[in-house]
C-alpha cells in the first residue's frame, strides 16, 4: 500500500541535466565526469544516473555504489574515486568494467597480484597538497611505470589529484596544487583530471582533460559567499512539508523545548511536520527562513525530531494543510546551511528515508515549488 508522507523531497531531474550542461559550458573541451557519490548527494544515485543519460561518465566514491548502478542497468563508464579497498573489489572492478583510482601502495600491490581476465582502467591519484589521499609527488613516476607494466592495468592510465582550497577564489594554494600536478605528470602520457565543482567554476586552468563536478550538479555553489543561482544553477531537491497546527501565543511565552525563544509580542505560531528525524538540521537557529505558500517566514524555537515551529504573525492567511518549503525552489539550501552552522552538502546528504522522494521536472527558473 502506498502511504503518502508529510515530508516530501521533490527531485527535479531537468534541473540536474541543466546543471550538468552548465558544467560542460564552463569547461569547454573537457570530458565531464558527473559525481554521484553518497547516493548522489542525497538525491538517489540510480535516479541521478538515469537522468544524466548524456553524461560523459560517472564517478562514485566506493565500489558498492558502482555495483548498485551496474545492477540498475547503468552501462556508462564509472570511476571509483577511492578505488578498490579489498582484494575482492579488484575482481569486481574487472568484472563490472569499473575504472578505479589508485592512491596508496597497498592498492598497487593488490592490483599486481590479482588474477584478472579483463584489465582495469586505472587513475593514478597524486597528492599535490591536500594530504588526504594520493601517491607522494616523488613516487609518481615509479608508480606510473609499475601500472604501465602491470598486465592487470590497461595501458591508458589516467592522472588525477584533488583540490583542497578551490572554494576560495583568493587562495593561492589552488595554483600551487596545479603547478605541482603539472610538474609531477610532466612527460607522462595519459588524461589528466584536477577540477572539482569549484575548479570548474572558478579555476579554468585546472580543467585539463576531465573535470569532476559534484555539488554544482545539484544546484549549489561551491563558494561560501554565493548560491547556485549566482552560477545559473537550479536547485534539484525541494524539501517541503505541511502545516499541521496553529495557535495564538501571548507576549513573552516560550516556544518549544527549553523555551529558547519567547514571543516578542502576541504571536501566531504554526507547527510543520518535519524535524531532525527527517534530516532537517537540529541546529537551524531561530530566524532560519522557510516559505509558506511561496512567502518567507521564520523558524522559532528548537527543531524537534518530528516538528518545527514557525512564526506566522505576518501570515494571517496561512492555514493548516498549507505548503511549507524548507529549502529548494525559491529558497537556497546554502542559506539554510549558513543558519545551521554547516554546509549544503551535509544537509542534502542527511535527508532520511522517512521523507517521500518524488521525481518531477520543472520548466526552469527558481520560483517557489507549488
Amino acid at each position: 500500500m502506498a502511504i503518502k508522507r508529510w515530508a516530501m523531497a521533490t527531485i527535479d531531474t531537468a534541473a540536474l541535466r541543466h546543471n550538468y550542461s552548465q558544467a560542460k559550458a564552463a569547461a569547454p573541451g573537457a570530458r565531464v565526469l558527473a559525481v554521484i557519490k553518497a547516493n548522489a548527494y542525497g538525491h538517489g544515485n540510480v535516479r541521478a544516473a538515469k537522468a544524466l543519460i548524456d553524461a560523459d561518465a560517472l564517478a562514485v566514491a566506493r565500489c558498492h555504489e558502482a555495483l548498485e548502478l551496474r545492477e540498475a542497468g547503468i552501462t556508462k563508464p564509472i570511476l571509483v574515486l577511492e578505488g578498490f579497498l579489498r582484494p575482492e573489489e579488484v575482481e569486481w572492478c574487472s568484472r563490472y568494467r569499473l575504472e578505479a583510482a589508485i592512491h596508496h601502495e597497498t592498492q598497487v600491490r593488490m592490483l599486481e597480484v590479482a588474477r584478472l581476465d579483463i584489465p582495469i582502467r586505472i587513475w593514478l591519484k597524486i597528492d599535490t597538497g591536500m594530504h588526504r589521499l594520493g601517491i607522494p609527488l616523488d613516487r609518481v613516476r615509479e608508480v606510473f611505470d609499475r601500472l604501465i607494466d602491470c598486465t592487470n592495468s590497461r595501458p591508458d592510465v589516467a592522472l588525477m589529484s584533488h583540490l583542497a582550497n578551490a572554494d576560495d577564489r583568493d587562495d593561492p594554494y589552488t595554483e600551487h596544487q596545479r603547478r605541482a600536478f603539472m610538474t609531477a605528470t610532466r612527460g607522462l602520457e595519459g588524461r589528466r583530471s584536477l577540477a572539482n565543482s569549484a575548479g570548474v567554476l572558478g579555476w579554468p586552468k585546472t580543467h585539463f582533460d576531465d573535470v569532476r563536478p559534484g555539488i554544482m550538479l545539484y544546484g549549489c555553489s561551491p563558494f561560501a559567499d554565493e548560491t547556485g543561482k549566482d552560477a545559473n544553477l537550479r536547485p534539484v531537491m525541494t524539501l517541503e512539508t505541511r502545516l499541521i497546527a496553529m495557535q495564538a501565543v501571548g507576549t513573552g511565552e516560550p516556544i518549544g523545548y527549553s523555551g529558547s525563544w519567547r514571543c516578542p509580542k502576541d504571536s501566531r505560531i504554526g507547527v510543520a511536520a518535519i524535524g531532525y528525524g527527517d534530516g532537517y538540521p537540529r541546529h537551524a537557529a531561530s530566524g532560519t527562513p522557510v516559505l509558506i505558500n511561496g512567502r518567507r517566514a521564520a523558524l522559532v524555537g528548537r527543531v524537534s525530531m518530528d516538528m518545527v515551529c514557525i512564526d506566522l504573525t505576518d501570515h494571517p492567511n496561512a492555514n493548516v494543510g498549507d505548503q511549507v518549503v524548507m529549502w529548494g525552489r525559491g529558497l537556497p539550501v546554502e542559506e539554510i546551511a549558513r543558519h545551521s552552522g554547516t554546509i549544503a552538502y551535509e544537509l542534502l546528504c542527511k535527508v532520511t528515508s522517512r521523507v517521500d522522494f518524488v521525481e518531477n521536472e520543472h520548466e526552469g527558473g527558481d520560483g517557489p515549488a507549488r
